[in-house]
């Protein structure tokens, strides 16, 4: 996995992504450099979803990219102020929809993208992220 904005640029960089595993067929990711920046790539070279997990082997993030490997959609699983202010973790998504790589605010998942998407989320109670829903 490449560094971040070059795909579209055409730049060569050193990766900073590397593969770890896969969870129902789509790659899990974790840093070259584990003091690197804790957030998937901005782009995608060869998938149109890559998934992080945390080192406990929980899941954190998962994002999807669309046919010109620009990041369009992300969800998480960490705690998000504007959301709920216990600091708990909270399933939620951001939608990118704006150029530079700007996402919109933080909603709470949606019960469909929690059936859609729940199987790549490991040790995150669904249940309890289906009552934000």
């Amino acid at each position: 996995m490449g560094g971040n904005n070059t795909f579209a640029a055409g730049k060569v960089v050193a990766y900073k992504w590397r593969t770890v595993g896969k969870i129902d067929g789509v790659k899990v990711l974790a840093p070259v450099d584990s003091q690197s920046s804790p957030k998937l790539p901005e782009e995608a070279h060869s998938s149109r979803m890559y998934i992080k997990l945390y080192g406990n082997g929980c899941f954190s993030q998962l994002r999807i990219y669309d046919k010109k490997h620009r990041l369009r959609f992300e969800i998480a699983y960490h705690p998000e102020a504007s959301l709920d202010k216990s600091r708990k973790p909270v399933l939620h998504y951001h939608s990118y929809t704006q150029p530079g790589f700007v996402h919109g605010e933080a909603k709470f998942a949606t019960k469909r993208m929690i059936d859609k998407f729940g199987r790549y989320m490991k040790g995150v109670d669904l249940d309890e992220a289906r009552k934000h829903t």
